[in-house]
This record gives C-alpha cells, sequence and structure tokens, in this order.
C-alpha cells in the first residue's frame, strides 16, 4: 500500500495549504472512514467544478494550485481528494473513465466537439479492506442549478457518475473504465485529450476560461 500513500509532483499533499486544509477538515475525525467522508465533501462542495479549465499545464493540476484557485475540472478535483487523503494516511489512488454526458451544454458541446468526455476522473479510498470509488467533481450549488442529483458518498459504497438527473432524464451513462494509477498519467491524458478535442486547444489563450460553466446551467443542451 505504501505507492497509494506517497506524495508526487501532483498529489503534493506536504505543501502546507494542502496539509493544512485536511487537517481542518478532518479535526476530531479519528476514523478513517469519517475523514474521507469530511474530505468528500470538502473537494465537492468547496472546490467548484468547471471543465472550461482543461489546462495543459502541470502545474496547474498539482493539488496544491487546484487548491489555491478553489475550482477545476474532473482530474483537477479528484487530484486534490486523493492528495488530502493520503495526507490523512487513508491509502489512496485516481481512476479514469470514459462517459457520454447528455446533458452537456450547446456551449461546451461546441468547444469539446462531442458529448463524449474522455479520462473522466474520480479517486479511489482503501476503507475497511476494499476499495471504494468516489466522484467528487459536481458541487451541490451547480447540481442545483443543472437540475442534477449531487452525490453522496457515505464512506461505504461507490458514489460514481450521475445516470438521471433529477427529471428522471440520462445524465451521464458509463462507457469504459480505465482502471487505476498510482498518480497522474498526464502524459496518457492529454494525448488523448488533444486527439479527440482538437477545436478545444485550437486557442490556447481560450482553454483557460474560468467561472463560466456554472452559468451555461441556464441552457442545457437537449
Amino acid at each position: 500500500m505504501e505507492q497509494y500513500l506517497q506524495p508526487t509532483f501532483f498529489l503534493d499533499y506536504t505543501n502546507p495549504a494542502v496539509t493544512a486544509f485536511a487537517e481542518e477538515v478532518c479535526q476530531e475525525k479519528q476514523d478513517p472512514t469519517a475523514r474521507a467522508v469530511a474530505l468528500y465533501y470538502a473537494v465537492r462542495d468547496q472546490i467548484r467544478y468547471d471543465p472550461y479549465e482543461l489546462n495543459h499545464s502541470r502545474q496547474s493540476l498539482k493539488a496544491s494550485a487546484v487548491l489555491a484557485k478553489g475550482s477545476g475540472y474532473c482530474v483537477a478535483k479528484a487530484v486534490l481528494l486523493t492528495a488530502l487523503a493520503r495526507q490523512q494516511k487513508i491509502p489512496s489512488r485516481l481512476g479514469f473513465a470514459d462517459v457520454t454526458n447528455h446533458l452537456s451544454t450547446p456551449r461546451l458541446r461546441a468547444k469539446m466537439g462531442t458529448d463524449l468526455f474522455l479520462y473522466h476522473g474520480y479517486s479511489e479510498f482503501l476503507l475497511e479492506g476494499r476499495w471504494l470509488k468516489t466522484t467528487p467533481a459536481f458541487n451541490f450549488s451547480l447540481c442545483a442549478r443543472f437540475g442534477v442529483r449531487p452525490l453522496e458518498f457515505d464512506g461505504t459504497a461507490d458514489s460514481i457518475f450521475h445516470e438521471f438527473d433529477q427529471h428522471g432524464r440520462r445524465h451521464m451513462e458509463y462507457l469504459r473504465d480505465h482502471g487505476h494509477f498510482d498518480d497522474l498519467p498526464y502524459e496518457l491524458l492529454f494525448t488523448a485529450y488533444r486527439r479527440h478535442y482538437p477545436t478545444f486547444f485550437a486557442d490556447e489563450a481560450d482553454s483557460g476560461e474560468t467561472d463560466t460553466f456554472a452559468a451555461d446551467g441556464s441552457q442545457p443542451a437537449p
């Protein structure tokens, strides 16, 4: 399990800000499951989800950078959650899966050229002898805006993907799981992103847009 407890360039939990955040969230929680649950909700709701922050910069994907910015796309948020869990001595790793997002917005769909989300990121915790999947991507306020049920995590079962929105319409469809990794497979992800989303990276200056996805919620794609 040692490889799932170590800091890395991306999972830089020895950064003072990351350490302080983890310890504040988990104060007075002695049980690993309780700490994992607390960290999940802290990252889910305190770090805003924004897919327009799909930035190729290695520095921007460090856990400390995600925490400092207070927002990020699914992989960035999973990196932060995984790093925080390791800081709390909870064996953790990154997982990735391809999903179809049926309720993408017109703007995001035009920018990506598809509703297929490659390498959607999540975290896995080892709790009570079992690996559990957790998806901290979509914060509560964003879910409310898009009419999607927020994912809950109780430390005993997987919490992964939104199959349907609050009206029963299909939201996300699981297509392919890429397995788990002890660190962020940066080259693997961005090789795939650049191949499948050429228009997204066509203008590097535009690829760093921020604080815009929540506003898209008023116009979900059919």
